[in-house]
């Protein structure tokens, strides 16, 4: 296997059109990255060090033609900004339904507090049901927890992995 450079990754393809996912409609320029191809360059960007330049080196066994290196550049830079945009909006929905989440918790805990303070505190019966209505508070937490310390930041890194595909350099080699 040839050593590459640190940042360049390089996928080698028969034709421009095994890019691109052939069930999409949208023209050339809009088309969605065949699934294979967009695993292929997400990953091989994951493993590259966060803070070097990313290169993407398409080559194509085709004769050069100008106007399909030009299609096949616009076309991968149009599709990462899009999954960036993407990531974006999943990002702030994610934070909105936390917040949300959080609100709808606390007030559920409250609620539950208010109860167990209404249970009176004789037997063992009373004394469940007061921890269990405890319990069921903190459990409604869960959620909102979850998503502020552990959910957030894949989206986040997966975001800024995609911004930095979409500002990537896209050279496109013909190899007839």
């Amino acid at each position: 296997m040839p050593h590459h450079p640190p940042g360049l990754i390089e996928l080698r393809l028969a034709n421009a059109h095994q890019l691109f996912n052939t069930m999409d409609p949208s023209p050339f320029h809009e088309r969605d990255l065949d699934h294979d191809a967009e695993e292929f360059i997400v990953s091989w960007a994951r493993e590259q060090a966060p803070e070097s330049t990313l290169r993407l080196r398409i080559v194509l066994k085709q004769a050069a033609d100008e106007s399909v290196a030009r299609m096949v550049q616009e076309s991968i830079k149009h599709y990462f900004s899009y999954r960036a945009e993407n990531s974006r909006r999943e990002f702030r929905e994610l934070l909105r339904e936390g917040r949300t989440s959080l609100l709808i918790g606390l007030l559920f805990l409250g609620l539950m507090l208010l109860a167990r303070s209404l249970v009176p505190p004789s037997g063992m019966w009373s004394d469940w049901l007061r921890e269990g209505l405890i319990i069921s508070g903190w459990v409604a937490l869960w959620k909102p927890i979850d998503i502020h310390l552990y959910r957030w930041w894949p989206v986040r890194r997966l975001r800024r992995l995609q911004d930095r595909l979409a500002a990537c350099p896209v050279e496109v080699a013909f190899e007839a």
